[in-house]
């Protein structure tokens, strides 16, 4: 829920952009207004939305998916959430004390140091990213630990569910992108507050430098929001066309692959900075290399609705539309991957198109897609049909109203992050158009918030599988109980539960007779320990006096220290508390 509430916060801020460039010189928001609601926007889409609704869907439906009872490290998983809520807060909180940032998602050092945004916006980006990407950081390496050590009996690598798979890969992703982007703030962080020279070429350093660092995070970061989006659709178009997922191994294959190369790509970024033409070419070669596994999902997925009872239900609805959408995407990627045309294409709007129909037409709808599918799941009610429909086509048209339009602002030469143009030049009616689009896009979201408000009050509860499902998540109660399964389920093949019911059985076989469940005891330190992160950034944004910033370290280490000796082993779930709670359900 705060990954979509900071969604929402990115989204005004776009509106924001958008009614600025509805007509050609507008004045409502100009200059360094429209710069911090360009970083901002930017910055809380990637950071602040996509990546926690992601962790949510993961922490959701991962172990569910696998036979696990919960993450591997659940006090990990609770500091993680803190410390992202901590950093994206301090953030946001610059639009309050001292002004935003204002050099770009990407806040080229040309544009960051001191002499170039001498205020403290781009203190609260450094800073607040440092703090919420830690919370990433140990997020990605809970789940590979979850992934790899709490599979339920039988449930080998290649049964794993697509979602789990492409999760996987993308706590991989994390695990080895994330210190590229930390080590970049630290030095930026040591250029704006300690007087160090790593980015000021004046004095000998490189703004490339802080290029090559972001980039070798930002380009994986891009396969980090969209592959769990993958698995979602894998899911979600093989459910609702009854079918298994058609090549199966190759998706798995596939997945990995884009996870591999995705390391590889990150100079394409860069095609404009001078590298040279070897560069430029061996990185041209991979971007466009790593259109082959993805274009192996985009038929999969459509060889396994081919023959299917389709069910055309809300998520199925957004997985159908993805498709196209996301293709559109790709398309112009490999356009981009051509480093003459990219000469020409890098700094308009075309490029503002390209990464909008991969992130929005393909992250964010992947993401509701997820949440009309497993809401029952999650919340034990079932998503209104008809306001998710309506969801889906205003969302759908504003979308395309909005991004389509902008290829040809970037082909008309319209450069990106401008705040206004001049009229008559061909550019107000398209301007106008995409701004149109956005209302579109925000009566769709409007829509799924009423649906969330309505299906609380009102809603019918849901079946523990309401979809007919074939992953172990649906063989257990909606919402599941704490410790999830009462017993280890043992997995016969891939789509376990689905093998079962075809056996005639009405749930998963136990792998374990029943007994005690060790469940771990709620913790206030986390909290404590990002409250401590909290203030320390705080503190070092001030300048002035380091004492608040040394004070919030303490606090920190004080945290660190009290779990260190903590003594509380969790407690127990005995066997007669379970079958007293299964009753309480089956009456």
């Amino acid at each position: 829920m705060s990954g979509f509430f900071f969604f929402l916060v990115g989204g005004l801020e776009a509106i924001f952009m958008r009614l600025q460039l509805a007509v050609p010189g507008n004045d409502l928001f100009v200059g360094d207004t429209f710069n911090e609601l360009l970083t901002m926007h930017g910055t809380t889409m990637i950071f602040l939305a996509a990546m926690p609704m992601i962790f949510g869907l993961m922490n959701a439906v991962v172990p569910l998916q696998i036979g696990a009872r919960d993450v591997a490290f659940p006090f990990v998983n609770a500091l993680g959430f803190w410390l992202f809520t901590a950093g994206g807060v301090l953030l946001n909180l610059s639009w309050i004390f001292g002004g935003a940032p204002d050099a770009g998602w990407t806040s080229y050092t040309s544009l960051a140091l001191n002499q170039y945004s001498p205020g403290p916006g781009i203190d609260y980006y450094v800073l607040g990213l440092q703090i919420s990407g830690i919370g990433t950081l140990i997020g990605g390496l809970n789940f590979l630990v979850t992934i790899i050590n709490l599979r339920a009996p039988g449930m080998t690598f290649l049964r794993m569910p697509l979602f789990t798979w492409t999760s996987f890969v993308t706590s991989a992703l994390i695990l080895f992108a994330f210190p590229a982007l930390t080590v970049a703030l630290l030095l930026l962080m040591f250029d704006r507050l300690f007087g160090a020279n790593f980015f000021d070429y004046t004095m000998g350093g490189s703004t490339v430098i802080w290029e090559h660092l972001f980039w070798i995070f930002g380009h994986p970061e891009v396969y980090i929001v969209i592959l769990p989006a993958f698995g979602v659709m894998s899911e979600v178009i093989s459910t609702f066309s009854k079918k298994r997922l058609f090549g199966y191994t190759s998706m798995v294959f596939a997945t990995v692959l884009i996870g591999f190369l995705g390391f590889m790509v990150w100079v394409h970024h860069m095609f404009t900075v001078g590298l040279g033409p070897v560069a430029n070419s061996v990185f041209a070669i991979a971007t466009m290399t790593i259109a082959v596994p993805t274009g192996i999902k985009v038929f999969n997925w459509l060889f396994t609705m081919w023959g299917g009872e389709i069910r055309f239900k809300t998520a199925m609805l957004f997985a159908v539309g993805f498709i196209p959408t996301f293709v559109m995407g790709g398309m112009t990627g490999v356009m981009l991957a051509l480093p003459p045309a990219d000469f020409q294409y890098q700094d308009t709007y075309f490029v503002v198109a390209h990464f909008h129909y991969v992130l929005v037409g393909g992250t964010v709808m992947g993401m509701f897609a997820g949440a009309y599918y497993w809401w029952p799941k999650m919340f034990g009610k079932i998503l209104d049909e008809k306001w998710g429909k309506f969801h889906f086509w205003t969302f759908i048209i504003g979308f395309h109203l909005t991004f389509f339009p902008q290829h040809f602002l970037g082909l008309w030469g319209m450069p990106r992050r401008v705040f206004t143009y001049q009229a008559n030049v061909g550019l107000d009616t398209i301007n106008l158009i995409s701004t149109i689009g956005v209302v579109g896009m925000t009566a769709g979201t409007l829509a799924f918030i009423y649906n969330i408000y309505k299906t609380h009050k009102k809603g019918v509860p849901a079946p523990a599988d309401p979809w007919n499902g074939r992953t172990l998540e649906w063989a257990i109660a909606s919402p599941p109980p704490e410790y999830n399964f009462a017993q280890l389920p043992r997995v016969r093949g891939l789509d376990a539960f689905w093998l079962e019911k075809q056996a005639g059985n009405k749930g998963m076989t136990p792998a374990e007779p029943l007994g005690s469940i060790h469940m771990p005891s709620p913790s206030y330190i986390p909290i404590l320990m990002s409250v401590g992160f909290f203030i320390a950034g705080f503190g070092f944004i001030a300048r002035d006096n380091y004492l608040v910033g040394i004070l919030g370290l303490v606090v920190v280490i004080i945290s660190m220290f009290m779990r260190s000796f903590e003594q509380d082993h969790g407690y127990h779930i005995e066997p007669e508390q379970i079958e007293d709670a299964h009753k309480g359900v089956k009456a």
